[in-house]
Formats: structure tokens, sequence, C-alpha cells
């Protein structure tokens, strides 16, 4: 994958860039993949069943509403999402169990940690377009992540 910066410098006309200060926590700091998307508040149910489908390299984005309160992904589903051949995962919220993510070869960006864990209710939406940071991610879309940043383009780009 190229840099995200080289990417912006080649199609910024056609490209956004998330503008919020992500960590990286995965083993993997860089990956790209086809949007498929989460909009969850303090609930992981429909997140977890979208892992549990065969990712094919796609990255899922959860808007987690930039709450730190809770985490919406820990070691088990970071292991999950890489089992099903998700190339990465990128939460507008908090995860846990940061260590053993650290070690698990996935891209996971996100806003924070916090040991506490979901709620188990089932509410949010899925595949359905999000925006946060001055991006809009629509399911079918491109995101490229790295140590520089998130770019979302229409279509696939190298």
């Amino acid at each position: 994958m190229r840099a995200t910066t080289d990417l912006y410098d080649d199609f910024e006309d056609s490209c956004e860039t998330c503008s919020i200060q992500f960590r990286d926590f995965g083993g993997r700091n860089a990956f790209f993949g086809r949007i498929r998307t989460v909009k969850c508040f303090h609930d992981n149910v429909l997140f977890r069943e979208l892992l549990n489908e065969p990712g094919e390299g796609d990255v899922i984005v959860v808007d987690g509403g930039g709450s730190t309160a809770i985490a919406l992904m820990g070691d088990m589903l970071a292991a999950r999402a890489r089992d099903n051949g998700w190339a990465g995962v990128i939460i507008n919220g908090a995860i846990r169990d940061s260590a053993e993510i650290a070690g698990i070869d996935i891209g996971v960006k996100a806003l924070g940690v916090n040991p506490a864990k979901s709620e188990k209710k089932g509410e949010g939406e899925t595949d359905t377009e999000l925006e946060f940071g001055g991006a809009r991610f629509r399911p079918g879309h491109w995101v490229y992540c790295d140590e520089d940043g998130v770019l979302v383009s229409p279509e696939k780009i190298e």
C-alpha cells in the first residue's frame, strides 16, 4: 500500500481525509479496503455480528459517537476480525485489551482505551453512511489508513 500522504497528493480532488487523531492499536499500522459501516453507541452487538461475516479484506468503520466511556472492541473481537479476513477496523470510540490487540495482525484505529465492556442491546445500524472528522464513510467506498491518518476514496486507488 502506498502512503496516505502520497495517495492524497495524487488524488486530492477525489478523496477526503478524516481529521480525527486516531491512535493505532493493532499489529498492523497500514491497511486498506472497501468500507463496511456500523453505527452504534455503547452497544457492540451489530459490530460483533458483522465481524462474524467473511471480511474479504474489507475495513469496518464504527461510529461509536466519539465516546470513550466504554469499549466497543476487545482482543477476542480483534482476533475474530483477523480470522475472518478483515483488513482492519476504525472505531470512533474506545477499545480494551490494548496490549493483546497490539500482537494481533490486524489494523485497529480508535480514539483510546477503557476497560469497561459494551452493552448488548442490539441497537444501531449497519451499512449506512457515516460522517465524522470531516469525512464521509460510505459502504463500498475505499479507506486507506497508516501512521499519517485516514483517507477515503469513492474508488480503489493505488
